[in-house]
This record gives C-alpha cells, structure tokens and sequence, in this order.
C-alpha cells in the first residue's frame, strides 16, 4: 500500500517542503511540496534523493563498541553502559573540563542539534567546544556581535523586493543559499532580473550564480575586504552616503570614513585585480538604486580577513540607507524566537573571554577555533583534553590538517560519536551512537527560520516510526544525564529546561508571561516527547504565540501540527531597535577590534601577490562530507576536480592531474579545465578524502577523492574569529613527476 507523507528536507539550509511516498514501511520517493508555504514546491537533486539517503544501507542501525580494540555492534543498554564506564572514568579522573566537544554542520538541521548539546557542555562545565562555525560563518558571528550586540542578529537579504543585488563570495544557485534560508533562491534571482532588477557577483570563478548575473567581477581570492573598503571610499568620497531611517541608531560613521580613506579605488586596484572604475561604477550604483542588498557568504567569511569583510557587507548596506528596510537587508524574526521586547541597551558582545590552552587563541562565542583541536589533544600539560563527544561532525575532513587530527583523535583516553555513520572521524571512537533516519525524526529548523527571507513556521513530525531505538534527544538526554549524575528518564533534562525558563520569563516584567504561575504554564504543554514540549513553549511564548492562552489566535505546536503545509507569517518587516543589544542602544559602526584589524589589513595591501591561489566550491549534489555515499548524488558534477584555467594548464604542462603544494602538504588531483576561472586561482571541493581504512561508507570510499583541507596547515586563521583560512591558500602547481 502506498501512502504520502509531508517533510521539511534537512539536507541544506534552504528547508524545501518535501511529498515523500512510503511502501510497505519504506520511503520509496520524495517530490517537492506545492502547498508548502515557503518552497512551493522547488526541490534540487539532494531533497529528490531523500529517500535514497534515509535507506542507505550504510547507516548504522545499532550501536557499535569498542572491544579489543574493534568496534562491534552492541545493544543500546550495553553501549550506554560502555559510556557511563568510558566517559565516566575520564570525568572521575580528570574532570569534565578534560572533554572536548565537537559539532557538525548537520546538527544545525535537527532539533536535537540545537536543544541537547548546550545541556551536554553544561553539564561538563568543559570549555574546550568546538564546531564547523569556525571553518564557516563564525566571522559573521563576530561581526554582527561587535556592530549590534547580539551574534545572532543575522541580516539577509530581502530578496523578494530588492531592486538590486550584490553577492559576494556565494553560488546560490548551487548551494541554495546560506545564513539566508530561501527556498528557490535561483528562482528569486531570476524573478529579480525579470522585475528590472540587476545581480551583480562577485567571484574569483565564473560560478553558475555568476553566469546568471548581469555583471560578474572576477575579484583575486580573499581581497574581498579591500574591495569594499574601497567601495566604502567612494561614498564618502562622492558625497553617497545616506543612511536613511537608521541615522539616529549609528555611532562610528566618521571613524568607517577615516579608514577607508586609505583604501581608494586606485590603491586597491592591482591588488584586488578589479578595475579601479568599476569598482567607483558599483558604488555608485548601489547606492543609486532605489532598494539594494548587499550579501557576503563564504568566500567572504573563510579568509584571512573574514570578520572584516562580513562587516563590511554590512556597513556598505547601512551607509546607503538599506539596512532594516523592505528591499535591502532585514533582520527576520523565528516563530521560536523570544518575543520582542522593548528596546533597552544591552551587555554587548565580546570575544577573548577566555584562550585555548596550547596556542592562546581567544573564544569567540563560546568556542575555540576547530584547526586548534588536535593540538589540543595531542600536547601534553594541565588541561589536555581526554576525551572527546563528537556530534554529526567529521572534522578529520572538513577541518585543516586532517591527518594530525586523525592521529590525535587515535590517542584520546575515550571518544563516543553521536552520527549515523562510520566515517574518517567516528572510526575513531569507542561508542557510536546512531541516531534513526530522518523519516524517523521529526523536523523544525531552530536556527535556519532565524535567516529566512520570509517569516515562516513549519513542523514534520516523525513520518515513520523508530521501531523501538532511541531518537537523538534521547540519546543525547541520556548522555546529559549522566554528567550530571542523575538516573531519571530522559525527559528529565527537558522538564529542568522548561522549569528553569519559565521562572526566568515569569520573573521578567516585559515577558508575555510575566507573574504567571509556573505551574499553570507547564501544565498547558502537551503530554509529548520533551523536544516537542520544549518546541511548543518556545512557540507559546514568541513573537506570533500564544502566550498560553492569553492570545487565542496566536501560534501553538498544535497549531503547526494542523497545518501541515507550515504557517506563513509574512514579508520581513523594520525591527532594529529590538535586535539592538550594545551598551549603547546604538549601532556601534566602528567597534574598535574592527578598526584595528582594519590597520592590519591596509599592511596587507603592499604585499607581493602569490602566483596561484586555491578556493573551495559548492556542488549542488553534496552538503560537504555526508553525501557522497548516495548513489543518486554521486557522479555528473559533483567531482573532486582540480579546476584551473585553460591557459595556466598549458603554460604548467598539465594534462590529465596535477602536484598541488600548500602550507601543510601536497596531493595529486585529476584537473579540470575551464575558462572561467580567473587566472592564477585554482579550486578544489571540500569535504573529500574518503580513502582512510575502517570506515564504512562502500560507494564514498569507492571514488574517495582528495582532501584539500591536507593542504592546510592550519595555522592561518581569521584573528578576529578563529575562523580556518580555507580560501585564498598559496599552493604551488606541477605536472606530475
């Protein structure tokens, strides 16, 4: 008997409504959702291989411990036994600050990734936590902290209703966009070339965004920054400057007006490899344009100087009065995110609250840069790390120097890995713990309806069942309760969740629920799981719930659940003085680590520019290292290619593969030659490299191309965020032999 089911797609930021189709128990298909209110019905070749991806043979269906060395499939009662004993005895030892933490990229895509690990770190009390944000977006973090005092005050562009638009350093056409959740964002490009609107890109490569764009601007990697200074130059230069309604929010325009003094047009010009006149052209028509956005992703973020140009995107949209208004870039408001309150200064944001211990990098966000794991692990001294969680992450891949990490991970005392997989990461551990597959789980994006281009809440409940295993909140409940020393019921962590926020929001004045009974409250959620008791009192108490009843129409887990298509909760609207959160209630423009690296920068300018340089990209039918055991997204272009010109191929003697030599190593990769690369730069994909022994992805290892994270020694980090230069990486290029 077929059946249809209703999803939300995990596999990437752009969360499609999905139709899945069931046979006999088993997803059989998946086609986009044309009554989805966000995406409807736009899929790309990763949502229509859902069902091949959910029954991959590979997935790991119980449990494996390590025993004599060898891991072997165990029950659930025996494995979490082994980690009571493992982790246990590491913590009794050392103390939970002995622990290190890492989180994958997938765990932004399940809600057990954005509720349970906190409660883990927590119970730990460990400062050593790491994660894919400091080998991604964590500039970005950093940069919108220091200007509006919250590090997740995420500006996107409004894409619907801009007149034109700047990408810098994203293929949206093939990534489907990133911290700015768009379902069909080809589309929106297209619809805004259709409405008279102009794209402009701006990449090192001929990208598929770049090929739809009315204007692409081959800029030299990772001088993105230099750019927009000099662009910055030109408003201030040509009297553009025009903040608009955000004029009485801004602090520091004449200290941004004094810094890019420094970087005119025709200063910047051979050093960025752009036309100095081009550069004036852009300026001046951004800030011509009667709504314009400027959006900066990746290749702005994972640079040497990452922070400086994830700000710069936003001074450039503040400066010509497109910051908070329909058009530009707007600050979108979650259905799980805390209602708004009034405006009032905050804390502020700060990063170096604390150093890492071997190499003295400062946190940013809670957090230590990912190239400092292994070093952490393998350098002996007071507060080496033990002992290892890792959770939906494989950093042997996606983090520089994989081969120390992979030695390091090997040394650690006790290593449990919360992943579906036995991968380059996970083979190292002494338990994993496989969470079901995502038709087992049910789905609410936390984090990614926080940058959507439209407000919007959607629910997929479980569209299978689990047969008896555990879901991740649960394992990872299970975990939180024993660092804590308590035997209860995994729902435990989620009713001591609950408890504690509704005392804070009931003792806040300008909360929803102020002066209500706690336990009036709590007997309002539902008697569910705890993550959907949890998903439903964030709902209760956000910008469109309930407030338990005080507004009857307002948004419940109830609610969602009877409209199974999602709730469309409209276009982004002006909402700065609430995100606002500074000492000063003010935009602070020109936050002083930003104006000192600024100086750093301007040094940077006189340097001699390296003959070949190496950048990343996306492929459409990948998410970095987690699909490429899926026969439906192997092959066709999803291929470890090394991409270089034409002309550097010939001038190299380059035929069929290529040497590429770079700071931490060197490896041979099969090259691929088009025009539109600009000369002088080459491109390798990230998250390759499945040729180490011991894993157990068969199609993955079958064609394991190269990791190009070897070539980095890790030791090149944006300052300011810790984040891993992954971008703009001096290699030296030969013909085999």
């Amino acid at each position: 008997m077929t059946e249809t089911a209703l999803r939300i797609c995990p596999l990437c930021e752009a969360t499609c409504g999905l139709t899945v189709t069931i046979d006999d128990g088993r997803l059989t298909g998946a086609r986009g959702d044309r009554d989805d209110v966000f995406s409807h019905g736009f899929i790309c070749p990763k949502g229509a291989s859902f069902a091949e991806l959910d029954n991959d043979p590979d997935r790991l269906p119980n449990p494996l411990v390590r025993r004599n060395g060898v891991l072997t499939e165990s029950s659930w009662d025996e494995a979490f036994a082994a980690v009571a004993e493992g982790l246990g005895g590491v913590v009794d030892e050392h103390g939970g600050t002995s622990v290190g933490v890492y989180l994958g990229n997938p765990s932004a895509h399940t809600i057990a990734g954005a509720l349970y690990p906190p409660v883990i770190i927590r119970a730990l009390g460990t400062r050593q936590v790491f994660s894919a944000s400091t080998l991604d977006q964590m500039p970005k973090h950093v940069a919108l902290g220091l200007m509006f005092g919250s590090p997740v005050a995420f500006t996107v562009p409004d894409l619907d209703r801009t007149d034109y638009l700047v990408v810098i350093g994203a293929n949206p056409l093939v990534s489907n966009g990133s911290l700015a959740t768009a379902a069909d964002f080809p589309g929106k490009l297209r619809a805004l070339r259709k409405r008279g609107g102009k794209l402009v890109v701006i990449d090192p490569a001929r990208t598929r965004t770049a090929e739809l764009a009315d204007q692409h601007i081959a800029v030299r990697p990772g001088t993105d920054p230099a750019l927009m200074l000099a662009i910055v130059h030109v408003l201030f230069d040509e009297g553009l400057v025009d903040l608009g309604k955000v004029a009485d929010h801004v602090n520091g325009v004449d200290e941004v007006r004094a810094v890019a003094a420094d970087f005119g047009p025709d200063i910047v010009a051979d050093h960025c490899g752009v036309a100095a006149e081009d550069i004036r052209a852009l300026a001046r028509e951004i800030a011509a344009a009667e709504t314009a956005a400027v959006y900066g992703r990746i290749g702005t973020s994972t640079v040497e100087f990452g922070t400086l140009g994830s700000w710069l995107v936003d001074v450039i949209n503040i400066l010509t009065g497109n910051l908070d208004r329909p058009g530009g870039a707007m600050f979108p408001l979650g259905a799980t995110a805390p209602a708004p309150r009034p405006p009032k200064a905050g804390r502020g944001f700060r990063i170096g609250r604390w150093h890492s211990r071997v190499s003295g990098y400062p946190e940013a966000l809670s957090e230590f840069p990912a190239a400092a794991l292994a070093e952490e692990i393998d350098t002996p001294g007071d507060g080496q790390i033990k002992a290892m969680i890792t959770i939906a992450g494989n950093p042997v891949l996606s983090a520089p120097d994989g081969d120390r990490l992979d030695r390091a991970l090997d040394s650690v005392d006790f290593m449990i890995s919360v992943d579906p997989y036995l991968n380059e990461t996970t083979r190292h551990a002494d338990v994993i713990l496989p969470p079901p597959p995502p038709s087992q789980s049910a789905h609410y994006d936390f984090a990614l309806n926080n940058l959507a281009v439209r407000n919007n809440a959607r629910y997929s409940p479980p569209v299978l069942p689990a047969h008896g295993r555990p879901d991740e909140p649960e394992i990872l409940s299970r975990i939180a309760l024993l660092l804590m020393g308590i035997d209860a019921e995994p729902t435990a962590v989620d009713d001591q969740v609950i408890a504690m926020t509704l005392a804070k929001e009931t003792a806040d004045p300008t909360s929803p629920v102020a002066g209500r009974d706690v336990a009036e409250l709590t007997a309002m959620l539902p008697q569910a799981p705890g993550y959907e008791r949890r998903l439903d009192m964030m709902l209760r108490l956000g910008a469109y719930g309930d407030a338990f009843g005080t507004k009857p129409a307002g948004l419940t887990l109830q609610k969602l659940k009877e409209t199974p298509h999602g709730v469309d909760l409209g276009p982004l609207q002006p909402r700065l003085t609430e995100v606002l959160r500074t000492p000063t209630g003010r935009i602070e423009l020109a936050a002083e680590p930003l104006i000192e690296d600024a100086a750093r920068l301007r040094e940077a300018l006189h340097r001699r520019a390296d003959r070949f340089v190496l950048i990343g990209r996306r492929h459409l039918r990948s998410n970095n290292s987690w699909m490429h055991n899926v026969p439906a997204l192997a092959g066709g272009s999803n291929r470890c290619t090394l991409r270089i010109h034409p002309e550097d191929a010939a001038e190299l003697g380059l035929t069929d593969t290529a040497v590429v030599k770079g700071p931490g190593g060197e490896l041979l990769a099969p090259i691929e030659t088009t025009d539109g690369m600009r000369r002088g730069v080459v491109s390798l994909p990230h998250g390759w490299g499945h040729d180490r022994g011991g894993t157990g992805q068969e199609l993955a290892a079958r064609d394991p191309g190269v990791n190009v994270n070897q070539l980095n020694a890790g030791n090149q980090l944006d300052r300011l965020s810790g984040t891993a230069v992954l971008n703009g990486i001096p290699v030296d290029i030969a013909a085999p032999g």
